[in-house]
């Protein structure tokens, strides 16, 4: 049996995170051996549940980048790690770094975001250890367009990549949550329409376009509420940002939840007002539910999403142009019925078993 590591750089409750989640019950136990290590060691939210569905899960401690993959090249050879899967640039970076040698185990990569979302520290040290990677899986085709080599660099090797949509764990499709209480809890009046947003406060997210959306939406639909579930290092700028435009009322900050499905259930609209994006699990699980969605033309999101099919398509960084595609959503409840089943049966064409599938063919491939 091989012995294959999953590698992130946490287990906060990110979309990357959460389809190792998702994989994991679907996983060919009789052919591979499956362990998952994680950089950070205050992102741990989902160790405790990975471990309960049999992936025993190692912290390599955080500190500089060479420290711990130094590290990892350590566990690689206590387990005995046979293939060795990263996540995200920055623990792909550092498995190329500790995967060096003619014994070195191959190396897998998903690359989740495009690359011109990339900061460029972490662009250049992504480019340029790319080559040493032996399969790229990426997220959506937009993302797989995005990976090319300055015209300088081109002579660098570039590995096998393709798109592998990744998607839900069919189980959700099958058991709709209840929504009951949600609203309650979070002080929203039972009649009030209600816009949610499943995104962590980064900057890729565009929250402040939501807010000023949100702004101009209530001047159509006061009675509206937007729902933010998440967390994330720009959050504090973001409720600052509600609070100048006067928005206690319209926004309501959910924070952490580990009942998404069951707060989403008591949303009305999903909105994504990202700027930049691979593919979103969040929009994925909100379409899942039949939840019409209004989101950004950017990066995989259409690629998920048919304009006037399965929701509303709208320009990045453009406030108004959200607004009003979330007024059209609210105010007419034939358009928000017929594309929230739309979307659940368009959700349905992206299952994790499918993706599991096509990984562990790589795997096999590469280990013959």
């Amino acid at each position: 049996m091989k012995r294959v590591l999953l590698l992130i750089k946490g287990l906060g409750r990110g979309g990357a995170e959460q389809l190792l989640v998702s994989a994991a019950p679907h996983v060919d136990r009789s052919r591979f051996r499956y362990e998952v290590a994680y950089v950070l060691p205050g992102k741990d939210a989902l160790a405790a549940e990975l471990e309960r569905l049999g992936m025993p899960v190692s912290c390599l401690g955080g500190g500089h980048q060479t420290a711990w993959a130094a590290r990892l090249r350590s566990l690689i050879r206590k387990r005995r790690i046979d293939l060795v899967h990263a996540h995200l640039p920055y623990a792909a970076i550092g498995a190329r770094l500790a995967c060096t040698g003619r014994e070195r185990p191959p190396l897998v990569y998903t690359e989740h975001n495009v690359w011109q979302s990339y900061r460029p520290p972490t662009y250049w040290a992504n480019l340029l250890t790319f080559a040493r990677t032996d399969h790229v899986f990426t997220v959506s085709d937009e993302v797989r367009t995005s990976i090319r080599y300055p015209p300088s660099l081109g002579w660098l090797r570039l590995p096998p990549v393709e798109t592998l949509y990744h998607g839900l764990d069919p189980i959700m499709l099958e058991q709709a949550p209840m929504a009951d209480g949600v609203r309650e809890d979070l002080g929203i009046p039972a009649r009030a329409p209600v816009v949610a947003t499943v995104a962590n406060f980064r900057h890729e997210k565009g929250h402040h376009h939501l807010l000023r959306a949100a702004d101009l939406v209530r001047k159509s639909v006061p009675e509206a509420r937007f729902m933010l579930v998440g967390q994330g290092p720009l959050e504090t700028q973001v409720r600052r940002e509600a609070e100048r435009l006067e928005l206690q009322d319209t926004v309501v900050f959910a924070g952490f939840r580990d009942d998404v499905p069951r707060v989403l259930a008591a949303a009305d609209v999903f909105a994504l007002s990202s700027v930049h994006e691979g593919l979103s699990i969040a929009l994925l699980e909100a379409m899942a539910l039949g939840k019409p969605p209004v989101v950004t033309r950017v990066g995989g999101l259409p690629e998920l999403v048919g304009h006037r099919r399965h929701g509303l398509l709208v320009p990045p960084a453009d406030p108004p142009a959200l607004a009003a595609a979330i007024v059209t959503m609210l105010q007419d409840p034939i358009l928000r019925t017929r594309l929230g089943q739309a979307a659940r049966q368009r959700a349905a064409d992206f299952d994790i078993r499918t993706a599991v599938r096509r990984m562990e063919e790589v795997y096999a491939e590469l280990l013959a």
